[in-house]
């Protein structure tokens, strides 16, 4: 147990929350004032900023510019624009990432990419347990391709070195785990996927706006990220894609919609693909969805990276050792990596009734969230996560433990999303 990280007073929480340069951050997000709200690693809560700029983009720019605000407003280019704000926090060249579609359209985009880029080969690597749609949308192409191609899955990070062969055509993870918040030396693997000849694609959902990336620096080939968890885009914010730059000329996407034209407005009925990665984009942007997003990220604009990584891991660390101090003896099996350097922004313990503690706790203002079949997950955001809230959530989910609220009939009636 991490003693010296325990907070075993709300006024020792309090006197961190005094100390956090990150702090006034918390003011720019209407967070309700009887919730500790420790979900943002599933949907990020709104910012003051995309209220404000909803309604002068409804009102001014499609209210009184119409159609025209695809070149007064500016429309046409906030693919680009937001792609770029989102560049930085990813370590990545400006040109080299665009916002576009969801994260799933934009995994069949890069994956059939990096299948092209590499015809001659047929495997590819990826983990049992990575987000759902990475693999089905890994499986759908390869049964649309129907060249022979398998999707190899290892139950274990550690063999992921191992699968790596000749054949391997791409390496395909999520970079932290949406379940367990256990993080991958991203630089490592794709160097060892380099090293047999494999090209590497990252899924940035869980990482992206709650750890620093160098996507440059570790030669990533492509990543895609979601803009509704620790980018606060909004419920189905659009997400975005990053293709390095050596890569993209070298392929025209399968989803050549117009606006990954060379030309859209010259309405030619034979396509030629944009240069460099717009050709990547696909059809017209959701303008008011890009908009919520691109004035979220300008909050981003003087956030001091390395910062907010030290404040991610000083609350995951208090939060670990904490829930251990106040809930001795009980169902709770840390899966959290304890090691800071393979830890994400969030923890997750196992419970054998996990669904009902975690609706229990919700009736009780800490709101997390559950990922099946027994994982209570709680995510830490450091642009507005404080160190009280850590100590409520832990003194609220002893008490539901002790009190076996969650044993109630209320918590054990599934929802349609949990």
């Amino acid at each position: 147990m991490m003693t010296q990280h325990r907070l075993t007073s709300r006024d020792q929480a309090q006197a961190r929350d005094g100390q956090d340069c990150l702090a006034p951050m918390r003011a720019h997000f209407a967070l309700p004032d009887d919730i500790t709200y420790l979900d943002g690693n599933s949907l990020g809560p709104l910012p003051h900023a995309v209220r404000a700029r909803m309604t002068r983009t409804v009102n001014a720019e499609w209210g009184q510019g119409l159609i025209r605000s695809w070149n007064d407003a500016g429309w046409i280019d906030l693919p680009e624009r937001v792609g770029a704000r989102i560049a930085r926090l990813i370590g990545a060249p400006a040109q080299a990432v665009f916002a576009a579609d969801s994260t799933s359209v934009n995994l069949f985009k890069l994956l059939s990419a990096a299948l092209a880029l590499r015809p001659e080969r047929r495997v590819i690597v990826s983990e049992r347990g990575n987000f759902p749609t990475d693999l089905y949308m890994a499986q759908g192409l390869i049964t649309q391709l129907d060249r022979g191609h398998r999707l190899v899955l290892v139950d274990d990070a550690s063999a992921i070195p191992a699968a790596l062969c000749d054949d391997t055509a791409l390496l395909m993870l999520t970079h932290v785990d949406y379940r367990s918040g256990a993080m991958h030396d991203m630089a490592a693997l794709t160097h060892q996927a380099h090293r047999v000849g494999a090209l590497t694609l990252w899924d940035l959902a869980h990482s992206a706006g709650a750890v620093p990336l160098d996507l440059a620096g570790a030669d990533v080939d492509f990543a895609v990220g979601c803009g509704y968890k620790y980018l606060n885009g909004g419920p189905g914010a659009p997400a975005f894609f990053h293709v390095a730059e050596r890569h993209a000329d070298a392929f025209v996407q399968p989803l050549a919609g117009w606006f990954g034209h060379e030309a859209p407005f010259a309405f030619e009925p034979q396509y030629r693909p944009a240069p460099g990665a717009a050709r990547y984009l696909c059809g017209t942007p959701p303008v008011l969805a890009m908009a919520a997003l691109d004035a979220a990220l300008e909050l981003w604009e003087d956030v001091d990276l390395d910062a907010l990584r030290a404040k991610s891991l000083a609350l995951t660390d208090a939060f670990i050792a904490t829930i251990e101090g106040a809930c001795p003896d009980r169902v709770l099996e840390l899966i959290t990596p304890r090691d800071p350097a393979r830890r994400g922004s969030q923890v997750s313990f196992r419970h054998p009734q996990a669904y009902a503690v975690m609706q229990a706790l919700i009736a009780r203002g800490v709101i997390g969230d559950f990922r099946a079949p027994d994982i209570l997950r709680f995510g830490f955001t450091p642009l507005y996560t404080r160190f009280v809230d850590v100590f409520d959530a832990a003194k609220t989910l002893r008490a539901v433990l002790e009190t076996r609220a969650h044993e109630r009939p209320e918590f054990q009636i599934r929802a349609k999303v949990t």
